[in-house]
């Protein structure tokens, strides 16, 4: 009887016959219990299949090997090659389907694709800074730029600033610009301003914490800022539903990730970010690890529960999968500068 095999190693053996069956899995994915319960049960039923299970964070080496873009997939091998994959949204059915096939063929048939090379485009990196700046100041109504994030200021300046917006009622979207470098010094240029924090309001400087503080001994800021009927109107659900809004639009290209673009902290990200870093065309990054509210609200914002997910102007491109369709075709650059 054929046990399904927990992969812990890059090599695998597929046993006699050559035959095996590699389920990528992650823990975090609802959707991938059901079909390793399928695949166990098939394999109870025959000892002429090998039949595995793979963390596709854990073993990046056979995620890379087997061009795995989401999870639940599914790979069909005979020997060493792919024979059939399924990827996504996997029905049981489809497994059932596959693994007799499997079972009975005797001759491997190879799916094999060819991609052709992309040229990137020529990109002005100040200009394509400029234009990030711009959009982050724009992302929020009332925009503070802070060392660390709202809950967690690394500075006490920041941690002042976070503290009187919320004394005043304040509704606010951050950047925390100890992650990112050029954000941190373009936008001490940008502005004319050389520290931290920094407060925008409809896209313009207010200064930092001294101006903050005498706004503040003056009164409201929601009266001074003219905010009072923006908050007045808005219900809890409004509030998140524009602040995911917002963040999508944040910049021209958008990818909400594992990580960061530096450090990404999965497989699927990594592997996105790479495909971007290859077009040369400019984008910004939102950890979703940090912030749980849009890690889970961005789910039901775009019907689409897995990360990486990637927007362009505000709209929902798709996660790795599609973004490495849109590649091959050579289509990728075309959609990023649309």
């Amino acid at each position: 009887m054929t046990l399904v095999v927990p992969i812990t190693s890059s090599t695998v053996d597929f046993g006699e016959t050559k035959k095996g069956i590699l389920l990528f899995t992650a823990t975090w994915h609802d959707g991938c219990a059901p079909i390793e319960a399928v695949l166990t049960a098939l394999a109870s039923t025959s000892d002429q299949i090998f039949v595995g299970t793979v963390d596709a964070e854990a073993i990046p080496t056979l995620t890379d090997k087997y061009n795995v873009t989401a999870v639940p997939t599914v790979i069909f091998c005979h020997g060493d090659v792919v024979v059939e994959r399924l990827e996504g949204g996997v029905e049981p059915a489809q497994v059932t389907v596959a693994f007799q096939r499997l079972l009975t063929a005797t001759t491997p048939t190879e799916r094999s694709s060819v991609q052709e090379p992309v040229t990137a485009p020529t990109v002005d990196p100040e200009q394509a800074l400029k234009e990030r700046l711009d959009k982050l100041i724009r992302s929020d109504t009332v925009m503070l730029f802070l060392k660390g994030t709202p809950s967690a200021p690394r500075c006490g300046f920041s941690r002042q600033a976070v503290e009187l917006l919320n004394e005043h009622k304040v509704p606010f979207g951050s950047f925390d610009i100890l992650t990112d470098e050029d954000v941190r010094q373009g936008l001490k240029k940008h502005s004319n301003w050389p520290t931290y924090p920094q407060i925008y309001v409809n896209g313009e400087l207010q200064g930092g914490l001294d101006v903050l503080k005498e706004l503040a001994e003056e009164g409201s800021l929601l009266d001074q800022w003219g905010l009072q009927e923006i908050t007045s109107s808005s219900s809890p659900m409004t509030s998140s539903q524009d602040r995911l809004r917002q963040l999508v639009n944040r910049s021209h290209v958008m990818v909400f990730m594992k990580g960061l673009p530096s450090a990404p902290r999965c497989g699927f990200s990594r592997q996105l970010i790479e495909l971007l870093d290859g077009t040369g065309i400019p984008y910004d990054a939102f950890d979703i690890l940090q912030d749980d509210d849009v890690r889970q609200g961005l789910k039901t914002f775009s019907n689409w529960p897995t990360y990486p997910q990637l927007y362009v102007k505000g709209e929902l491109i798709g996660g790795l999968d599609i973004c490495k369709e849109l590649q091959e075709s050579g289509e990728l650059i075309d959609v990023l500068k649309q």
